[in-house]
C-alpha cells in the first residue's frame, strides 16, 4: 500500500531501529514482527513487518539428503521414495515436495500460515516492484473460502460494493474453492485498466452474485482529516503504513489550527498494517507507562510495551470500529479502550490477535508462519473474538445489499433477485417501488423513471448501465451523509466537550 513494497510482497526494515523512548522499558525481540495484511493493493500478497532485533533462522530439510534425515521425517522420505520407484508415471519432484510443505502448513488450521513456491514468490514480487495495482481489498482462506476482510477506502473494491466477511467463490467463471489465499490473489491481481469477476456470497443464505471490477492503481494516502461542526475534528485511518504516523500528525495540526476541541478516531475499514506504526499512533493517546499492548512469544511470557514520555492528544477523543477493523486497528482500539478510556463505538472488530514471520527461502519460495500472538493493555487475547464497541451501533441494512451488475437489463414483467435488490435500493434513496419483492412491476418501473429524471437520464424506465450506476451512487451518497455510528461518535464526543 506504499511505494515501499519490495521483495516478495515484504517491506523488511532490517536498518531499522526504533525509537529509545519508545522502548526504553521493554525487552527487545529476537525476530522480526509482523502483523499481516494479505492486501490486493496490487492484487498481490503484502506483509507489513517490523524488525527489532536478527531474523530467525529457518532450518530447511532437504529429503534429498538423507544423512541428515531426522526421526519425524522418516515416513515422509520414505512414502517420497516408493513414489519416485513405482509410480506408473514420471513424477515432478519439485510439485510434490512444494505439495508437501503445502500440506504441512494446511495440516496447522492456521488461515494466517502459508507457503509460497518460487514461481508464485516471483509472480508476486514482480507485481509488487512494477506497480500498486489491482482491486484493494485484504482477503484471508477461511474454511476452504476466500473471504474479504475488508476493502481499501477509495478502492475499485469497495467502489463496486465488496463488503467484510463477503465470500469469493469464483474467479472469472473458475472456482477457487479450496484454494490458499495466495493463489487467489495470482488470479485476482492484474493491470491497471482490465477487469476481472468475482462471484461472490453474502451472508450464509446469500444467492451468490457476479461483481465486475475494473482493476486500477490503489491509493497510498492513509489518513483522511475532515472538521465537522462544533469544531469536531473526524480522522479515518484506512491502514498503517509506514508514513501513516507522520500523515496523522500532519492531520492533528491541521486540525488544531482549526480549532479543534474534539476528535473521532475512524479506523472502520482498515485491515491493519505495520506494527510499529499501530504503536507510535497508539501512544499519542496513552498516559506516560501505562500499557499500549503486549506481546507473548512461543514459550516466552507476555513482553509489556508502554506509552512514551512524547506528544498527546489532549482533547476528547471517540473511536468508531467495525467488523472491517483488524491487526494493527484492534492494537489500537484496545490501547485507547483500556488505557486511556476512550469510548468505542460502532461493532465488534474482526478478531486478529496473532503475529506472522515470513522467510525467505534458498531456493526464492517464501514461508510465512505465525509465531506469536499479542494482547490488550490488560492481556486479553481478542483472537477470533474481536474487540466489542462500548456503544454499539450497527450498519443499516441498505448498507449491506449487495452490489448491481449495470450490464444487467431490468424491465417490467421481470422476477429475479437481483430485482429485488435494486427494489431495497430505490426505497432505500427515496423512490418508492411498491411491493419489495423482486417482481419489476409498473410501480417499479414508475420509480426507476423518477430516479432517471433525477439523474438526466433517457426515461424509459428500464434500469441498466447508467442508471444502475447512479442508484448506487445515490445509495452510497445516503450511508456516507447518515452515516449512524458517525453521528453517534459525535454525540458522545459532543457530550464531553461540553463537561
Amino acid at each position: 500500500m506504499d511505494e515501499k513494497e519490495k521483495s516478495g510482497g515484504q517491506e523488511e526494515e532490517t536498518n531499522y531501529q526504533p525509537p529509545a523512548k519508545r522502548y526504553i522499558r521493554m525487552k527487545p525481540f529476537s525476530l522480526v514482527m509482523l502483523i499481516f495484511g494479505l492486501v490486493l493493493a496490487t492484487a498481490a500478497v503484502t506483509f507489513f513487518a517490523l524488525t527489532t532485533g536478527e531474523d530467525k533462522v529457518v532450518e530447511v530439510v532437504s529429503p534429498q539428503n538423507p544423512t541428515t534425515d531426522r526421526k519425524e521425517f522418516k515416513k515422509l522420505y520414505e512414502a517420497y521414495d516408493e513414489m519416485k520407484k513405482t509410480y506408473y508415471n514420471e513424477i515432478d519432484e519439485t510439485a510434490v515436495i512444494d505439495g508437501a510443505i503445502n500440506g504441512m502448513i494446511e495440516a496447522l488450521g492456521d488461515p494466517f500460515s502459508d507457503y509460497l513456491n518460487e514461481k508464485e514468490a516471483r509472480q508476486l514480487s514482480e507485481s509488487i516492484s512494477s506497480s500498486f495495482e489491482g482491486i484493494g481489498a485484504e482477503i484471508q482462506e477461511l474454511n476452504g473460502y476466500i473471504n474479504i476482510v475488508s476493502p481499501i477506502k477509495n478502492s475499485p473494491a469497495e467502489r463496486a460494493g465488496l463488503l467484510p466477511n463477503d465470500l469469493i467463490i469464483a474467479v472469472d467463471g473458475k472456482s477457487i474453492q479450496g484454494m490458499s489465499s495466495s493463489e487467489a490473489v495470482l488470479l485476482i491481481r492484474g493491470k491497471k485498466g482490465t477487469t476481472v469477476t468475482l462471484s461472490v456470497r453474502r451472508g450464509e443464505m446469500g444467492e451468490p452474485f457476479d461483481v465486475k471490477i475494473e482493476r486500477d492503481v490503489i491509493p497510498i494516502e492513509t489518513v483522511y482529516a475532515e472538521m465537522l461542526d462544533n469544531n469536531i475534528a473526524h480522522i479515518r485511518i484506512t491502514s498503517f503504513s509506514e508514513h501513516t504516523y507522520d500523515e496523522l500528525l500532519a492531520a492533528l495540526d491541521e486540525m488544531e489550527e482549526k480549532g479543534m476541541e474534539g476528535l473521532i478516531m475512524d479506523v472502520r475499514q482498515n485491515p491493519g498494517g505495520m506494527l510499529n506504526t499501530a504503536i507510535d499512533i497508539s501512544d499519542l493517546f496513552v498516559e506516560k507507562d501505562k500499557n499500549l499492548f503486549q506481546y507473548e512469544g512461543k514459550g516466552n511470557n507476555p513482553e509489556v510495551y508502554v506509552a512514551s514520555d512524547g506528544r498527546k492528544v489532549k482533547v476528547p477523543v471517540t473511536m468508531i470500529i467495525d467488523d472491517g477493523s483488524a491487526s494493527a486497528s484492534e492494537i489500537l482500539a484496545g490501547a485507547l479502550k483500556e488505557s486511556a478510556n476512550v469510548p468505542l463505538i460502532g461493532i465488534k472488530t474482526y478478531g486478529k490477535g496473532t503475529v506472522q514471520t515470513p522467510k525467505d527461502l534458498p531456493d526464492g519460495s517464501n514461508l510465512k508462519l505465525t509465531t506469536a500472538k499479542w494482547l490488550t493493555p490488560n492481556g486479553n487475547w481478542i483472537h477470533e473474538k474481536g474487540i466489542e464497541p462500548d456503544i454499539e451501533v450497527p450498519y443499516p441494512s441498505y448498507a449491506m445489499l449487495p452490489f448491481l451488475d449495470p450490464s444487467m437489463e431490468m424491465k417490467e414483467g421481470m422476477v429475479s433477485p437481483a430485482i429485488k435488490t435494486a427494489e431495497e435500493m430505490l426505497s432505500a434513496v427515496g423512490y418508492d417501488p411498491g411491493e419489495i419483492d423482486g417482481l419489476y412491476d409498473h410501480t417499479t418501473e414508475k420509480a426507476v423513471i423518477a430516479l432517471q429524471k433525477a439523474l438526466s437520464l433517457k426515461e424509459d424506465g428500464v434500469l441498466v448501465g447508467d442508471t444502475t450506476y447512479g442508484l448506487m451512487n445515490k445509495l452510497r451518497d445516503k450511508i456516507h451523509e447518515e452515516d449512524p455510528q458517525l453521528l453517534k461518535a459525535k454525540e458522545v464526543i459532543m457530550d464531553q466537550v461540553k463537561k
